[in-house]
């Protein structure tokens, strides 16, 4: 019977160490851009880090839109083209992983209501170990400044009316 209850105080006391070694994941720069107040859908960018481990971005939502997408462009014939992103973006220690304006970013689809310069809105970010977290994106100008220089992409497709 000793033995039990030692087997079962170290079963315990191994799973509450793994769940104080989870690894924390932070949200750095996140914006949006104010966008034109027909448009059906918006981006959100940001970066994450993990501070151990790796995790993945598997989705999200808002509050200010029907579906939040993860998106990427990829180059076809010299041409950017918007493209889903199939499994879930990773997230790996020491090395930020950016959400950026012509490359990986968040699709807001379906607009519940133009995105507005100076306000704010809630984003909830979905992981696969870490699960939710809500960060505030503030949305700046339609030409804020992105983590690197853009150009204009073009033919989105589907979602051509709205601003990168």
């Amino acid at each position: 019977m000793r033995t039990f209850a030692q087997r079962l105080f170290l079963s315990a006391a191994v799973l509450l160490l793994a769940g104080a070694a989870q690894a924390e994941i932070s949200v750095t720069s996140p914006f949006s851009r104010a966008s034109a107040p027909t448009a059906k859908a918006g981006a959100a960018f940001l970066t994450l880090n993990i501070d151990a481990g790796s995790d993945k971005l598997l989705g999200g939502s808002s509050p200010v839109a029907d579906k939040v997408e993860l998106h990427t462009h990829l180059m076809q014939d010299g041409i950017a083209k918007m493209r889903p992103v199939e499994g879930g973006i990773p997230v790996t220690a020491g090395t930020p992983t950016e959400l950026k304006p012509g490359g990986l970013h968040i699709m807001l689809m379906g607009l519940k209501a133009p995105l507005k310069q100076g306000e704010s809105f809630p984003l909830t970010l979905n992981f696969e170990k870490a699960g939710a977290l809500t960060v505030n994106v503030p949305v700046q100008g339609p030409g804020a400044k992105a983590p690197m220089a853009e150009h204009d992409h073009g033919g989105h497709g589907e979602h051509s009316g709205h601003q990168h």
